[in-house]
């Protein structure tokens, strides 16, 4: 219901025979440029704040362009970049257009390299400039770079401090922009390494040039790179001279898919968009290894080299949960799963009530585990149905059976979403009760006062969406019950690895254990663990320690449950609320090849992560005393 946002994705296509091959077998040299498109497209999801791309010409001559980029923003940045890339072929006839010699002298995107990007931001910041890929110009072929990436760098602050006391002065504070400088860095240093080797070698003016770019190694640049950055990032970029790569965090927090043939190496963030562009079985397509580059030379060739060395699984489960498309097969899988395993507490919630229950779901992201949860419930009846059947001491009649067997899950579409909320209304009463109305329901879709109401979600992490909108709209029903159920774990801490998760005072959690520790007098924890977290803040980076974790202690999940929804029940609501959130055990039996779960259980796998959460409870005590001057 609350909307995330994340961090971006990225879509990388390598044409590895000429362009005339293409022209020839697919009807167009655009073939790279075409399936670009459809990369970014099928990742809309995934970013629509802006979109850029950008494309390298390998047999462009001194003089001319061969290195393009463009970028817009908005949700309908996509179009509107790729709108622009055709409308310079406007005017050419339909011979010069398939002319691949023409093409490639005299039309911008016309290249063998192409690189996407969908833009979340999770800084809050705006405008053209912070929008993908980022462009580090030279006179120098080889030392041209450009850069995107699904990232969120914990420790920016301590990269700036490196790279201004190189001597550099970046004019942009921003994780992008500062690993596109320091990237540029390294790849300028490696060019100036074979430069010097070319001198040795006796070679002079051009035949330098070719020696550069024929034996630069971005598995150096990256090394001497990388290996400084704390976070979540899949790293993609093109050089001038035609190099191309992707580099995996070392956690393997950001997702990472590849396929490559005798034709075309493709990247993108999710398995079904490759499948789904160039007609791929699923196992065809190889996920990035943590901290691994898949890397691609000048002349074509490729190669997987570990950058660095895995320091933890950590793969993100909200990309399994949320994020990622839910037609890939393991995902669609996972997230069936997640719901069928919540039957019990629902069962339970429901004080076993199955023939007097609605089922449904809410939003359109939580459909998946929706079936599941169904799934759930009608094998828990079947088995019931065995189970009376077989304690029979008669052969049962036909009437008998029929009423056994009358007895079904039932699910109705209840809740819709049905306007969106403008954001040009800003007073706060217009702005509340237009909030009110954002979701519709079907009415008479159960039997008021008799039939219980069970609400699937993905997540719940303000809560806001439930007080504002969902739980009015609902309590219209007249349901006997209500239960709102979560299909992934309590959300009680923040992501630094970019999802836009919000401040901790927002977590609907988070403040339910506060209002829980000051109803029953324990004050005095605040106040511990917000000196905890300072003193862990004065150690090394390495030694740090989530010492807020210390405040959801008191309490069971239940409690919390029940403090939330006293926080966010309406005033005047009849209808009686139960929460049922997925257990971290569960989470871990649904999706076990996923194990970041820092979100639910405050186990950051990097000491930015560790450092930021204790920075932000310190933030949130100060800015209580600020305006309460006591806890």
């Amino acid at each position: 219901m609350e909307q995330l946002k994340h961090e971006c994705g990225v879509a990388m296509i390598r044409l590895l025979k000429p362009l005339e091959y293409y022209q020839q077998k697919y009807g167009t040299w655009m073939y790279g440029l075409n399936k670009l498109y459809l990369m970014m497209e099928k990742q809309h999801n995934r970013g629509q704040e802006g979109a850029g791309m950008a494309c390298v010409n390998l047999d462009a001559v001194p003089g001319t362009e061969y290195m393009f980029r463009e970028r817009a923003e908005g949700k309908d940045a996509i179009t509107e970049i790729f709108a622009h890339a055709q409308s310079h072929f406007k005017g050419f006839t339909h011979e010069q257009l398939s002319d691949v010699s023409f093409a490639k002298h005299h039309l911008p995107f016309c290249g063998e390299l192409y690189m996407g990007h969908l833009r979340y931001s999770t800084t809050g910041k705006s405008g053209l400039s912070y929008v993908h890929p980022f462009l580090r110009r030279n006179n120098w072929r080889a030392k041209n770079l450009c850069l995107c990436g699904n990232f969120n760098m914990t420790n920016i602050d301590e990269i700036f401090r490196k790279i201004t006391d190189q001597g550099q002065c970046p004019r942009i504070y921003s994780d992008s922009y500062i690993t596109l400088e320091l990237m540029g860095h390294r790849l300028d240093r490696e060019v100036e390494r074979n430069f010097a080797e070319a001198k040795k070698l006796g070679l002079e003016n051009r035949d330098i040039t070719r020696y550069i770019e024929d034996h630069v190694r971005m598995s150096n640049v990256l090394k001497t790179t990388m290996g400084d950055f704390d976070g979540g990032y899949v790293m993609c970029g093109l050089t001038g001279s035609g190099e191309m790569f992707a580099v995996r965090d070392p956690w393997g927090i950001r997702p990472a898919f590849y396929y490559k043939n005798d034709e075309i190496i493709v990247l993108a963030s999710e398995r079904p968009v490759l499948q789904t562009t160039f007609d791929l079985e699923c196992e065809d397509i190889i996920e990035l290894p943590a901290g691994h580059a898949l890397i691609v030379r000048k002349n074509g060739e490729s190669q997987l080299e570990e950058i660095i060395p895995q320091k933890a699984d950590a793969k993100c489960s909200f990309e399994r949960i949320y994020f990622s498309r839910g037609s890939d097969r393991d995902i669609y899988r996972e997230r069936k799963k997640l719901g069928e395993q919540l039957m019990q507490p629902i069962h339970d919630a429901i004080n076993g009530e199955t023939r007097d229950t609605v089922f449904s779901f809410i939003p359109n992201t939580a459909e998946v585990a929706f079936y599941g949860m169904l799934d759930g419930f009608k094998n828990h009846l079947n088995e019931k149905k065995t189970e009376q059947i077989a304690r029979m001491d008669h052969m049962p009649s036909e009437q008998e059976l029929k009423q056994i067997l009358s007895t079904k899950v039932r699910s109705e579409k209840v809740a819709w979403k049905d306007i969106k909320l403008r954001t040009f209304i800003t007073e706060g009463n217009s702005r509340n009760d237009l909030a009110s109305h954002v979701y519709d329901v079907t009415y008479e879709s159960l039997r008021p006062y008799k039939d219980n109401l069970v609400i699937i979600d993905d997540s719940i992490v303000r809560g806001t969406t439930l007080k504002e909108s969902i739980f009015k709209i609902l309590d219209r029903l007249h349901p006997k019950k209500i239960v709102m159920v979560s299909s992934s774990p309590q959300i009680r801490y923040p992501d630094y690895y970019g999802i836009d998760m919000p401040r901790l005072e927002e977590f609907c959690a988070f403040r339910a254990a506060i209002e829980l520790l000051k109803e029953r007098g324990l004050h005095k924890l605040i106040e511990d663990t917000y000196m905890a977290c300072r003193e862990e803040l004065k150690k090394p980076k390495d030694e740090i320690h989530n010492r807020m974790r210390t405040i959801y202690e008191p309490f069971t999940v239940k409690e919390i449950n029940r403090k939330i929804v006293e926080m966010l029940r309406p005033e005047g609501m009849q209808t009686p609320v139960e929460l049922v959130f997925q257990s971290i055990e569960g989470l871990h039996r649904a999706c076990p090849h996923h194990r970041g779960d820092w979100y639910f259980t405050g186990h950051y796998p990097t000491p930015g992560g560790r450092r930021l959460v204790n920075q932000a409870f310190v933030n949130y005590v100060e800015n209580i005393y600020q305006y309460e001057q006591k806890f």
